[in-house]
């Protein structure tokens, strides 16, 4: 069990036991930013950089707005500033290029990039948009980056070996961001891999990775690791092993037909646990989202447990998004005020003194 959660509690915090509540990182972009951004590729328009980084400035500032509004502990700015995990990344980082859109499924293309050379560390990735965000924000700031077990495997390589060699060169530049966005005063951090889950055989190889992403970094910057779509059954127990506070998984989108795969052996760190579907366009009632966060008290107790969506939340509807953040942070108060009380009581096995 992590103990660098407290440190996220409000001051003002309404209940004895506390829920973490949080998100994933991605939100619906206001319609006015896809515009600006028309309007950057408009060689007619008035329109140049200046203006293209004021208009991502004031939707980073509303969304995180929207997100403490809805009450959340912790706050992203939605990812206001990235286009795609991977090719946000790739553009900041030295040795990639890109050679034009990839048919992935459907009618839908994806900008896939090339390691054409070593990959190096240039400037920082997220240090400004973190200050910017952090500089709005009352609330703490979360920082999602995507993971370099996922930066290489959804990227062509030509420059490497192999695949796992890459990763372990990208899980290098990975700490050096880290380290400094700590100095810029960032305490929680989520690695995103959602390639693990559709090639679980490599769970060894994003152990790995952690270990070098989190080498150096102090104990109390929190750091979780967000992993959807997927067999979990074939990568527990051992990513027990992982040096992460916290797992973040997609489990609302199945029903929770995978709860149990967490029961045994028992889950010793802290469970991020996805209370909202971001795969469906309604919002979930209080009601519902407190029952799905009692199924997460059947594998951790309270003092481990985190609320938040199963994903990023960019494909609903705006109005769709922040009304299952709000009933989220509802239900989590509401559950902690039934554990005050006694009324619920807690299956989970209770952790052993550190």
């Amino acid at each position: 069990m992590s103990g660098n959660r407290e440190q996220f509690r409000p001051e003002d915090h309404p209940n004895d036991h506390f829920l973490l509540t949080t998100v994933v990182g991605s939100y619906p972009k206001p319609k006015w930013l896809d515009r600006s951004k028309d309007l950057l590729e408009d060689d007619d328009a008035d329109f140049g950089e200046d203006e293209w980084t004021e208009a991502k400035d004031d939707a980073a500032r509303l969304i995180t707005e929207e997100h403490e509004r809805a009450g959340l502990d912790v706050v992203v700015d939605g990812e206001m500033r990235r286009n795609e995990m991977v090719e946000f990344f790739a553009h900041r980082i030295d040795g990639y290029e890109f050679n034009g859109p990839v048919k992935v499924w459907g009618h839908n293309y994806f900008d896939k990039p090339s390691v054409v050379d070593e990959v190096s560390y240039d400037e920082s990735w997220l240090v400004d948009e973190y200050e910017f965000t952090a500089d709005v924000a009352d609330h703490p700031v979360k920082v999602p980056i995507t993971g370099p077990y996922t930066l290489a495997n959804w990227s062509f390589n030509e420059a490497y070996d192999d695949e796992e060699s890459l990763a372990y060169d990208l899980a290098d530049l990975v700490n050096e961001e880290i380290e400094k966005l700590v100095d810029a005063g960032a305490r929680y951090i989520q690695i995103d891999e959602p390639a693990l889950a559709t090639t679980p055989d490599d769970h060894a190889i994003v152990g790995e990775c952690l270990e070098r992403i989190a080498a150096g970094i102090p104990d109390d910057v929190r750091i979780g690791l967000h992993v959807c779509y997927g067999d979990y059954s074939r990568i527990y127990p051992e990513i027990l092993e992982f040096p992460v506070d916290e797992f973040d998984l997609e489990l609302a989108n199945g029903d929770y037909d995978q709860l149990s795969v967490f029961e045994d052996p028992e889950f010793t760190a802290d469970l991020a646990l996805g209370v909202v579907d971001a795969h469906v366009a309604e919002v979930e009632s209080v009601e519902e989202i407190e029952a799905n966060i009692r199924k997460g008290l059947e594998v951790v107790p309270p003092e481990q447990l985190t609320v938040s969506p199963d994903c990023g939340v960019k494909l609903l509807p705006r109005e769709v998004a922040y009304g299952k953040m709000a009933n989220l942070v509802e239900a989590a108060r509401n559950v902690e005020a039934d554990l005050d009380s006694g009324d619920i009581d807690v299956s989970a096995p209770t952790p052993a003194d550190d």
